[in-house]
C-alpha cells in the first residue's frame, strides 16, 4: 500500500472466505473422506462383532416376561412376605387369575413357565395346567382353594417366593446357574452337590485348553524350525503339508479321529500288531479328555505352527553362526541367542491356540464323551435344545470375561508389544 500502510483484517483464501475457516472446512472433509473408507468395515464389525455382544449381555439379564406377563400379580405380591412360611392372601389369587386370563388369551402363560421352570421345577407343567382350567374359575368364589384344587403347588408358598423372587425386568439368576448359586430365601445360595456342573466345566475347559496350547507348543516349535532353517524350495513344499488339513472339513477331520481312536480303530489294531498293548488290553482314547486332546491339538497345530514359522523366518542365521563361532554349543547358541527371538511367536501362538480351544465345541462333543466336553458344549446344548437362552448368554458372559481377564494377565506379566506375527 502507498505511505507504508499495512494490510489490516483476516487472510483470505482464494474463494474469498477467512483462511482458517477455509483449512478448517479442508480438515473436516479429510476425515469425512476417511471415515467413509472405512464406514463398511466399521457396519460390519458392529453387525456382526459388537451387536451379538451387546446382545448377549442384554439376554443374560434380561426379565421382562415375568412383570409383562403377571403384572397385577407381580404389584400385589409386594405386600406378601415370602419369609412367612405361609400362601398369599386372596388378594394375589384374584391378580394372578385376570392376569392369566389375559396370558392365555395371548398365548404367553407357557413361555412364563419355561421362564420359572428354570428356577423351580414344575413350573412350566403348573402354568400350563392351569391356563387350561382358569376361565372356568368362579370369580366371586374361595379362588385360593380353587387354584390349590387344579394343583396343590398353588399353596406351596415356594412357588410364589418363586415368582416374586423373580419379578423384576432384571435378573440376577441366569449369573448365579452358571456359578452353581441360586437365589433362595436368606438370599444367594449354593446349589445342592448334585446339581454342581458349570463351575467344574469351567475348570475343565480352562485345563485342558492349557495342555492342548502346550501339547501344540511342543509339537509346533521343531516343526517351524525345521521350516525356517530348510531351504525354501523344500520349505514351501513342506508348509503345503501343514496347511493341508485347512483343506478339509473340520467335521470330516474330527470324524476320521472317531475312526482311529476307538478300541477296534487304526491305532489300537497297529498297538496290538505290534506286540505293545494286549487285545483284551487295548487303550480307551475315545470319548474322553485322551480323545479331547489328541483330536484337537491335531486340529489347532497349524495355528501355533504358522505364528511361529513367521517369526522364526526374520532371525538371521548369522546369530547362530556368530554364536558358535564365539565358543558356544549348539544348545547354548540356541537356547541364549534363537529362542529368546522366537518368544514373540510363541506368544502369538499361544494366545490364538489357546482362545480357539476354549471355545471348541464340534471336536469335544463328538469325540470327547462326558469327561471330555467342554463349557462350550453346554452353551451350545442351552441355546439348541433346552432353549434356556439367558443362561447361555450368562456362561458366555462369564467365559468372555474369563478369557479378558487371562488376556490381561498375560499382557502385564509377558507384555502384549512382545506378541508378534513376523
Amino acid at each position: 500500500m502507498a505511505n507504508g500502510d499495512s494490510v489490516s483484517g483476516p487472510i483470505l483464501a482464494a474463494d474469498g472466505r477467512p483462511l482458517r475457516q477455509s483449512l478448517a472446512r479442508a480438515l473436516r472433509l479429510q476425515k469425512l473422506r476417511a471415515l467413509m473408507l472405512i464406514a463398511p468395515l466399521l457396519i460390519f464389525i458392529l453387525v456382526t462383532f459388537a451387536a451379538p455382544i451387546a446382545d448377549m449381555l442384554f439376554r443374560s439379564v434380561e426379565n421382562a416376561i415375568v412383570p409383562n406377563t403377571l403384572p397385577l400379580t407381580v404389584a400385589a405380591l409386594e405386600d406378601w412376605d415370602d419369609a412367612s412360611g405361609q400362601p398369599p392372601g386372596e388378594k394375589v389369587f384374584a391378580a394372578l387369575r385376570q392376569d392369566l386370563l389375559a396370558a392365555v388369551a395371548a398365548k404367553a402363560h407357557t413361555k412364563l413357565g419355561s421362564r420359572l421352570n428354570y428356577e423351580q421345577t414344575g413350573v412350566a407343567s403348573l402354568l400350563r395346567k392351569t391356563g387350561r382350567r382358569v376361565k372356568r374359575m368362579e370369580e366371586d368364589g374361595d379362588l385360593a382353594a380353587q387354584f390349590a384344587k387344579i394343583h396343590k403347588s398353588w399353596a406351596d408358598p415356594e412357588t410364589w417366593a418363586t415368582i416374586k423372587r423373580f419379578s423384576s425386568a432384571y435378573t440376577s439368576g441366569y449369573f448365579l446357574n452358571a456359578v452353581d448359586a441360586k437365589l433362595g430365601a436368606t438370599g444367594i445360595e449354593a446349589r445342592p452337590e448334585n446339581e454342581r456342573i458349570y463351575i467344574f466345566l469351567f475348570e475343565r475347559t480352562l485345563l485342558l485348553s492349557v495342555v492342548i496350547t502346550v501339547a501344540c507348543l511342543l509339537i509346533g516349535y521343531p516343526v517351524a524350525f525345521l521350516l525356517a532353517t530348510l531351504p525354501m524350495r523344500t520349505s514351501n513344499m513342506l508348509m503345503i503339508l501343514v496347511l493341508l488339513p485347512f483343506w478339509t472339513s473340520l467335521l470330516v477331520r474330527t470324524s476320521a479321529w472317531k475312526v482311529l481312536l476307538q478300541q477296534q480303530g487304526v491305532i489300537n489294531d497297529t498297538l496290538v500288531f505290534i506286540g505293545l498293548v494286549a487285545d483284551d488290553g487295548r487303550l480307551a482314547m475315545i470319548n474322553n479328555q485322551t480323545g479331547t486332546i489328541i483330536a484337537m491339538t491335531h486340529i489347532l497345530l497349524p495355528f501355533m505352527i504358522l505364528p511361529l514359522y513367521s517369526v522364526m523366518r526374520t532371525i538371521p542365521p548369522s546369530y547362530m553362526r556368530a554364536a558358535k563361532s564365539l565358543g558356544a554349543t549348539d544348545w547354548t547358541a540356541f537356547w541364549r541367542v534363537y529362542f529368546p527371538q522366537s518368544v514373540p511367536g510363541i506368544g502369538a501362538g499361544s494366545i490364538l491356540v489357546f482362545i480357539l480351544a476354549i471355545g471348541y465345541y464340534i471336536t469335544p462333543e463328538l469325540v470327547g464323551g462326558t469327561s471330555g466336553t467342554f463349557i462350550s458344549n453346554r452353551i451350545a446344548y442351552h441355546i439348541s435344545s433346552s432353549l434356556n437362552w439367558g443362561l447361555a448368554a450368562a456362561l458366555g458372559v462369564i467365559l468372555l470375561v474369563v478369557v479378558l481377564v487371562l488376556y490381561w494377565l498375560y499382557d502385564r506379566i509377558v507384555g502384549i508389544d512382545n506378541v508378534k506375527l513376523g
